[in-house]
This record gives C-alpha cells, structure tokens and sequence, in this order.
C-alpha cells in the first residue's frame, strides 16, 4: 500500500527504545524515565443515521486502537468533526450535539474524558477522534511476537457492512429487497446486532493480551479480517503466515453475500468492518482459557478462526473455511 511506503519515510528517526508507527497506534518514548506515549487517530464516514449512535461507535472505534497494544486506560480524548455546509443550522445543532454526547457516554464507559476537538465545514459528514494514553513499559504489549503453533482468536462477529447496507436498502425502498426476496425481520434483527456490537468496547479483550501473554494483535476494521490480517503478519519479526480458516458471520448476513455471489467480499474476508474486534494471535495452550475469561468478562462469544504457520509473511482464507452463522441475541418486539 502507497501509505505504508509513505510511513516508512517516517521511521528514520527513531530511537532503539522507540516502538515508532505501529499498525494501530504510534507509540513514542517520553523524556521522562520509563514512560511512553501511546496515541491514535481515526475518522470515518457514518454508518448509521442516529447521530447519537454515531457518536457512540466512533469513540469504540477510536479506542480500539489504543486496545490493540493491550492499553487498557486512555488518558485523553479529542473529538474531530466535519458538518457537511449544505444542512441547516438546525440540523447542525442536532447532529452535533447527539454526537457530542454518544462520544462522551462512551469515553465515560472506557474511563476517559473529552478534553478538546476541531469542528469544522466540508463538503460532507466526517466524525472522528483521537486517543492518547501515557503508559511505562509494562502496559504496552509488543504485537510483533506471532509465533507458528499460536492460534487466532476474532471477540466480535462479521458481516457488519453487509447488515448497515441491508437495512438501508430497506429503509429506502431499494429495489434488491424485492429481487433478492430479502427477510425483513431477520435484516433488521442483524443490524440491530451489529449496531449493539459496534458500540461496545475492546476494553476487556485489552486486559487479556498482557495477562496473557498474547503474542499479536489488531483491530478488525475497514479492510477487513484478511486485510488486517495480513498487515499484522507482515508485521511480524518472525516469518509466519495466518491461516484464517473460519468465519463467524452474523445471522443471515452470510445467505444475502450467497445470494449476491459473494456480496461485499464477505467469504473472501475482505468486507469492511466497523469497531470491529480484536484479532489476536495467542499460544494454543492459552487460547482456552482466555476465551472462557474473555466471554464471562463481556457476556459475549469469542472465536477461534485461525492458525499460525512458518511462512512468507502474509495471511490467507483457507480454501476449505468454515462458515459459521451467529445467532442474533436481539428479540424484536
């Protein structure tokens, strides 16, 4: 990728003690004794039409990149805004505000606080953040360990993109409904899933990766389980290859990517996730038993989607996956 090249150039100047541009946060040595700052941006468009929600997913989302070094506690947060110039001052105040306030509600989840932002006027709607955390040593993991006999683990389903764009062809009167024979009630039931677990917190998976040890991980977003994948063994020290081979796809998401021939790359592992889970590469031995604390922690299921092997770097579907339908735990009234 043309940015990755880009962020090499940046690397020049770091020092031995510098763990430098990493896949989700920098992490840079501070002048004083032991202690490093941990930080991250990131922004994207919406992906739900309740700006409160909005708000909500997008501090998740910010965060996650803290989680995925295994830092547990942030420190500050600052909110990035963009409000499109062709809505009125009316709807102006209301989706800020309700953005405002979902970012806030969950930062105070996480235990954080909004100290500051930039608004500003573009062209369309852009929401966003930035996470800061000041950590020693010992609350950084080192995601760069992957070793071949690890396994996988993924803490939140697929299929988020297939579910939001779904639900829109619905809410909009999009013909595909009527020429896919699409179930409505299940397609609502599968996005309100999706919305639920975007909001939720990688929180208590980032308690596990120094508990345990764990050798890698990342954050499952826009490009992808494979893509993130595959970023993550590139960055590897030693030379191993990720074998994906199960997908745990949210109900009924996997039957309309069949029915398109698979819709949204969703099979190949390259649909676009949002606050998605933790990929995390763990030693067999471990992996039981972190699954079982992990879902008494969240009250949620976690898989076990892949293996490491001796290899080029680099990840892969296996050609023999597994898919595997996640029951919705929401009940329509």
């Amino acid at each position: 990728m043309v940015l990755l090249e880009l962020l090499k150039d940046l690397k020049t100047d770091e020092k031995a003690d510098e763990r430098g541009i990493g896949l989700d946060s920098c992490v840079i040595p501070l002048r004083h004794q032991g202690l490093f700052l941990v930080q991250t941006t990131d922004f994207f468009y919406p992906v739900v039409d309740d700006p409160y929600l909005m708000g909500r997913i997008t501090c998740a989302n910010v965060l996650s990149d803290l989680y995925a070094m295994g830092v547990v506690d942030c420190d500050n947060m600052l909110i990035l805004l963009g409000i499109p110039k062709d809505i009125s001052d009316k709807e102006r105040d209301i989706v800020a505000t309700n953005f405002f306030d979902g970012f806030k509600d969950t930062a105070k989840e996480a235990g954080t606080a909004i100290r500051g932002g930039q608004t500003v006027c573009c062209p369309w709607l852009l929401l966003g953040g930035v996470a800061t955390s000041v950590c020693s040593t010992n609350e950084i993991a080192t995601v760069d360990g992957a070793r071949p006999g690890d396994v996988l683990l993924l803490t939140k389903p697929l299929g988020a993109q297939v579910a939001v764009n779904s639900y829109e062809w619905l809410k909009t009167g999009n013909p595909r409904v009527k020429e896919l024979k699409l179930d409505e009630a299940r397609v609502v039931r599968a996005y309100q899933q999706v919305v639920e677990q975007m909001c939720r917190l990688n929180r208590n998976a980032a308690r596990m990766i120094l508990k345990y040890g764990i050798h890698a991980s990342t954050d499952v977003t826009g490009f992808g389980i494979l893509g993130h994948a595959d970023n993550l063994a590139k960055a590897q020290k030693a030379e191993v290859r990720f074998v994906i081979h199960t997908l745990p796809i949210i109900d009924y998401m996997a039957e309309i990517s069949k029915i398109m021939g698979n819709g949204f790359n969703l099979f190949s592992g390259t649909s676009a996730e949002t606050s998605g889970g933790l990929l995390i590469a763990v030693e067999k031995e471990k992996a039981e038993q972190l699954r079982t604390e992990l879902e008494q922690l969240d009250g949620f299921p976690v898989w076990l989607v892949g293996d490491v092997f001796s290899g080029s770097r680099g990840a892969i579907i296996a050609e023999d996956v597994k898919i595997v339908s996640i029951a919705s735990r929401i009940h329509l009234v």
